[in-house]
Order: structure tokens, then sequence, then C-alpha cells
């Protein structure tokens, strides 16, 4: 009955497109047809009724990202220039850098809509300043696999930071008295599909790192679930992504591993210890903190090597030439209704 229901809201809401000059047959093809950009507050909307609600939130009601040296939390970061898991998003040179503290995450997910939110710092301040560089919510279906991405952002070079004391739901006409708006918060969709998160977000919604990996109790996680970023006409240009593996290959055996920046940034290569990480200090591109999948790395270095060395090549392997005998690739795709 869950099941009818959804699917009769979705074939509603695809009507109401039509209607609206965003039609066509399929999902695919009815997002793909439109005629215009949505606006942010059409966007919010249409993720809201496809997925779920995003409510309010306060970036300092989150969880803290830790950065620390050495495995200690620094009495005093002003001279702190490498840790031990630093973000590994690259910032700019003006900025403090990977290993800015006070980061924080929140997941506000709830049944089968998955929300997470981050708030980064990228210059230093206080811990509860209500100040942050940028704002981050996925919202993602685990029924169907539909995903929205928001974003917000201080401009380059600029150190003030903007209040995220309170976000805005990205479908919001009208906020408190004395609020930013969603319009006046968050880019537009077609300003963040220019960052591609999908791009290094390539077989799941929900990305692991050494650094989100402190407070990964805080966000949802979908491995092997459906997922579909072609909501709305601005991220249409995103890839497609597909998951990439080899026969009895162990890097499989928890997640799928997708083949875009995975294979093109060096992230499949970063996570095995084969490129340092940038902005770690020597004990973050050591042994085993530098080996950071599988998560929580416990293994010892001769194990690790036994274990997971040989499926690490096979997947480089196929990263360089996914058509050679023994590559499999697999299209990651919502749910086909």
């Amino acid at each position: 009955m869950g099941n009818d229901c959804l699917h009769l809201k979705r074939i509603l809401l695809m009507a109401c497109m039509a209607l609206l000059g965003l039609g066509g047959c399929s999902k695919i093809e009815t997002q793909k047809a439109a005629s215009e950009p949505e606006t942010l507050l059409q966007y919010g909307q249409m993720c809201t009724d496809l997925i779920g609600e995003i409510p309010a939130f306060n970036c300092n009601d989150g969880e803290v990202v830790p950065i620390t040296v050495n495995g200690e939390i620094p009495k005093d970061y002003s001279k702190v220039t490498t840790c031990d898991k630093p973000a590994m998003l690259p910032y700019a040179d003006d900025t403090f850098g990977q290993c800015t503290p006070y980061s924080k995450v929140l997941d506000l997910s709830r049944g089968e809509v998955q929300i997470s939110a981050f708030c980064r710092r990228e210059y230093l301040r206080e811990p509860q300043s209500p100040l942050y560089d940028e704002v981050d919510i996925i919202l993602h279906s685990v029924a169907t696999g539909d995903t929205c991405w928001f974003h917000a952002e201080s401009p380059e070079g600029d150190s003030a930071g903007f209040d995220a004391s309170r976000v805005p739901p990205p479908n919001e006409k009208i906020p408190p008295a004395g609020r930013v708006s969603a319009e006046q918060f968050w880019w537009t969709p077609q300003a963040t599909a220019t960052k591609e998160c999908g791009s290094c977000h390539d077989a799941d919604p929900f990305m692991y790192s050494p650094y989100i990996g402190q407070v990964w109790h805080k966000v949802p996680t979908d491995p092997w679930g459906y997922y579909n970023n072609y909501i709305g006409s601005a991220f249409n240009s995103w890839p497609e992504p597909q998951a990439i593996t080899t026969r009895d290959n162990t890097c499989n055996g928890c997640h799928r591993i997708g083949n875009l920046n995975s294979c093109d940034m060096g992230i499949i290569a970063s996570a095995a210890g084969r490129m340092p990480i940038k902005g770690a200090n020597e004990r973050g591109n050591t042994y085993p903190l530098n080996h950071w999948m599988p998560a929580d790395n416990f293994h010892s270095e001769v194990f690790w090597n036994t274990v997971y060395s040989n499926s690490v090549d096979a997947l480089l392997s196929c990263c360089a030439d996914p058509n050679q005998t023994g590559c499999k690739l697999t299209p990651i795709t919502g749910r086909d209704f």
C-alpha cells in the first residue's frame, strides 16, 4: 500500500509539472524536458514533494567534527597547520585551511527521508560563533533514490562568514520576522549544480572520509540503495555514475564504488594509502590513518595488504581502462516504477 501511494504521489507531481510546461513521459524525460531552470523555491518545493520537508535548523546544534593533532585536541588552534584527519575538500589559499576547527554536522533524517546537513568553517572562530562559511544539505529518499542538493557559501575571499543560527528550509517563501529568507540564504539550483557534488559522491549520496568518519554516527547511510540526482533541470548535466567492480573484489564488500571522481580524483588511491592526504600531518599520512578504508581500519598493515591490495590494483586498473576483460560497470539509478 505504501509503495502504491508513493507511486501515485510521483505521478501527480509529474502531471503538475507537465501542466507547467515541464512535461514529458518518463521520470527522466520529464525532468530533462524543462524549458527554463527552476528557481530556488521551485526546486525546493519539488524536492519537498518528491522526498520530504527539510526543517529549519541552527548549525550550532550540530556535532563538532574533531580536529586533532597527534590524537589530542589542541588548546590553541591558531598555529595548527596540519592535523591527523583534515577535511579532504580543497580550501582556498586565503582560508585557515583544511584543519579549520568547529565545523558541524547534523542528521535531520526521519524514516525513509534522509537529511544530512553540514556547516563548514573555513576561518578560525570561537566554537559557538553563529558564523559559518558554507552550509550544505543532501536530501535523499531511501524508497526511490531521489536526491536533492542545497548549497550556501560565502563569496571567495570573504572571511566574515554568514549567520547560520537559523538555516531556512529551501522552499520557505516567507521567513520569520528578522530572519534571512531561503532565496537570500541558498544558492540557486543552477549555481549549486556547478559544484558537481555528484562526481565525488558517485557511489551513493553520503561520502566517507577520515574527516567526516569521526562523526559518521551523525551521517545517514544508504550504501546499496537507489540513487538518482536528476531532480530539476539544473542537475541534468551531471554525469551518470556507474558502480565499478571486479570478481571477488574485497573493496566492494560493504558498499559500491563509483567510477567518476573515485577514479579521476584519486579517491580510491587515497583510501589505500597510495596518495598523500593534503593537510595531514605525519601521523595522518602514516599507517593506519592513511589507509582509511575499511572504515575505522584496525588491521595490521600486513593483513591489510594481503586482503585488500590486489583488489585496489584491480579497481585502479578498471578506472584506467573500464573496457578490459574482468571489469564490470553497473549503472547506479533511482527506482524505476
